[in-house]
């Protein structure tokens, strides 16, 4: 599932134009465009509250868009055939019932979406859940939470991973380890969309950033091009919102 350009290249995968979403009368979602194409990580950074969430949840079909579009592989993700198989996807708050041991939730999701069981010891293997797979979600601390929705999102041996804060609760060696995963993932050919407001681990991680900021892209391209002449991404970060602000 991976778009090919004009040039028999790959082209993006993800493409937002123009999305906008108003929660009431607030606007979270203020005109977005941008994309994110195969072998590549793309941060999407900004602060809490920046509409961040709200983006990812148009993406992934969790909510109508007030205006524009949001498309995986040139379909809205409410159209796509196996969403599951085409992209994992990673948003704050389980989706885990406490009561289920960590492999009965997934062989549920396995077995419903048509996905070989087996594949349900792979992915606890993957994010290092094997020894605690069998205990209930509700004994998980928050980083065991985090790698049993990766685990999920993983499941389908996506083309695309869509994660908003993955690293919450991680702990150094976690995130190191997610770090690495997610570069040889992309490295496969796969897109990745990283939501964060760490901006140091972004920095790290991502090849391209998306910044925004009370709703608006004000920034985006590669990491080098979005850091320009500062210090650091975090010095870029705040003079573009502090810019914004005035």
């Amino acid at each position: 599932m991976r778009a090919a350009g004009g040039d028999g290249h790959p082209g993006p995968v993800i493409e937002l134009n123009g999305l906008t979403k108003r929660h009431g009368g607030k606007v979270a979602v203020d005109d977005v465009s941008f994309t994110a194409s195969p072998g590549r990580v793309t941060g999407f950074l900004g602060p809490n509250g920046a509409g961040k969430s709200s983006t990812l949840r148009v993406l992934l079909g969790l909510d109508v868009p007030d205006a524009g579009t949001a498309l995986v592989g040139g379909r809205p993700y409410r159209k796509l055939r196996n969403p599951l198989r085409t992209v994992g996807s990673l948003l704050d708050g389980g989706g885990a019932h406490g009561s289920r041991s960590g492999r009965a939730h997934l062989t549920w999701l396995a077995v419903s979406n048509g996905i070989p069981r087996s594949r349900v010891e792979e992915v606890l293997d993957l994010v290092g859940l094997a020894d605690v797979a069998g205990r209930r979600v509700s004994t998980y601390s928050l980083g065991t939470g985090r790698r049993l929705g990766l685990a999920a999102a993983l499941l389908g041996d996506p083309e695309v991973l869509v994660l908003d804060e993955p690293v919450n609760g991680l702990d150094p060696e976690g995130i190191r380890w997610i770090r690495r995963f997610l570069r040889a993932y992309a490295a496969e050919g796969r897109t990745v969309l990283l939501s964060s407001h760490l901006m140091g681990e972004t920095a790290g991680t991502a090849d391209d950033l998306v910044v925004i900021d009370a709703g608006r892209v004000v920034a985006r391209g590669t990491v080098p091009e979005v850091v320009g002449g500062h210090a650091s991404l975090e010095d870029a970060f705040f003079a573009l919102t502090e810019e914004r602000g005035r």
